[in-house]
């Protein structure tokens, strides 16, 4: 039996909010700060390359199923291309081409010498065989085989891959070219050239920026009370970071919903308890179960999206209670929530600046892998919060001298850089 998932791209329900519109958009509010000609808008708003392969894969049970990877590259005026690998049922050709555009700006906005890609899969890797997933992912690879590499573009784990999926594709992509390229990926296990701390990366990224945006207000994480969504590797980390930094984590979720506990998660304990759960808090002991959407609501100081885009709408932005709403998710908070939110004097961290954590430690195992030397755990967290800082420092500066927005701030930073180079560089031919 043979089966096929291309399928062609559906028009989006009206109350669905397309990421890639939502991406233009905030290009476009940062464009008109900035002044840029239309030109050069037209060429920063469109990817330069887009690859859409077929996928063939027997399954465990001997059916033969075709799935459909994308690769989107964005823009490389920086250098070369930089963005992870999502296996997730909602991965469209639209989503990932905002998401390989939003890399291009947090990129740039962080000073990494990377442009923007971002490829994915339509598929839930749960209902996979490790042996299926494996296929898949080599079979992927050997499709880009001509897109990617160390100096071209190069992958990393995103949303249901992890370390595992890219040492299938470092092996891939050197088995082809015949010696081993570490360089190829980022986010590989420490036995094949992956750096410490990149597993915690976007989660301590997370931490750092709330962090910071308390200071700014005067206030310390310790005592901070803090509901996260999510609680894959970004919230998990997360959340265990700022409970160690004495702040109270009151709830979190994972797909399946939620937990609430008003003296606060004792976040270790979770952390062990959704191990043995497949990912899932729900049944946590001492804990009340709430859904996803109810967390969005609750009184809390810090609320820290960290699961899928366009959670924060405009017909639940009312209800968020929030003080600080940190974007550690792409796109979780739609621009008209954002407004809406700023408004009513909420801080809303966006997300380029807020979840960059990952990029700039796999830029730093980039680093690594290139010139074979190897840094300890401590070297690799002082160097991205060194970058970490001084970014959110940027936008700080840039949204007061302004009179704007963080978001505002942060985009126009990450689009202007990426405009100037592509002045200083010229247009071929």
């Amino acid at each position: 039996m043979i089966s096929t998932s291309l399928q062609p791209l559906e028009t989006p329900s009206p109350a669905f909010i397309c990421p890639f519109d939502q991406a233009c958009s905030y290009l476009d509010a940062a464009a008109r700060e900035l002044k840029l000609d239309q030109g050069l808008l037209e060429i920063l708003s469109r990817p330069r390359k887009v690859v859409t392969v077929s996928i063939p894969v027997k399954r465990d049970s001997g059916e033969i199923q075709v799935l459909a990877g994308h690769r989107v590259q964005h823009c490389d005026v920086l250098g070369p291309y930089k963005g992870g690998i999502r296996y997730h049922p909602a991965v469209t050709l639209r989503e990932v081409s905002a998401l390989a555009m939003l890399m291009t700006w947090k990129c740039a906005l962080l000073g990494i010498p990377y442009g923007g890609a971002k490829g994915g899969i339509a598929i839930d890797p749960k209902s996979y065989s490790v042996g299926e997933l494996e296929r898949i992912t080599r079979r992927y690879t050997s499709e880009l085989i001509d897109n990617i590499g160390p100096s071209v573009d190069i992958p990393a784990p995103d949303m249901g891959t992890s370390a595992r999926e890219m040492a299938w594709m470092m092996d891939t992509y050197s088995v082809n070219v015949g010696h081993a390229v570490p360089g190829v990926v980022t986010g590989k296990p420490l036995s094949i050239g992956g750096s410490r701390g990149r597993e915690m990366a976007t989660g301590r990224g997370t931490m750092i920026i709330v962090r910071e945006a308390l200071a700014e207000l005067g206030q310390s994480l310790e005592g901070t009370r803090v509901a996260i969504q999510g609680f894959g590797n970004v919230g998990n980390a997360a959340a265990l970071l700022l409970h160690q930094a004495g702040a109270i984590v009151v709830a979190v979720s994972s797909s399946a919903g939620g937990v609430y506990s008003e003296v606060g998660l004792d976040i270790p304990a979770l952390k062990a308890y959704a191990a043995k759960n497949r990912g899932s808090v729900v049944g946590f002991p001492q804990a009340l179960t709430i859904s996803n959407d109810e967390l969005l609501t609750l009184p809390c100081d810090v609320l820290i999206p960290a699961a899928l885009e366009n959670q924060i709408l405009e017909d639940n932005v009312d209800r968020v209670q929030a003080k600080i709403v940190a974007e550690a998710a792409n796109g979780p908070v739609t621009l008209e929530a954002s407004q809406a939110l700023e408004a009513r004097g909420v801080t809303v961290l966006p997300d380029i600046l807020t979840n960059a954590g990952g990029v700039v430690v796999s830029y730093l195992e980039w680093v690594q892998g290139l010139s074979y030397l190897f840094w300890d755990e401590e070297r690799v967290n002082r160097e991205m919060e060194n970058l970490m800082v001084q970014a959110y420092k940027q936008v700080i500066h840039h949204a007061k001298k302004r009179q704007m927005s963080l978001r505002l701030a942060a985009y126009t930073l990450g689009v202007g850089r990426v405009a100037q180079a592509l002045l200083d560089r010229g247009l071929y031919p």
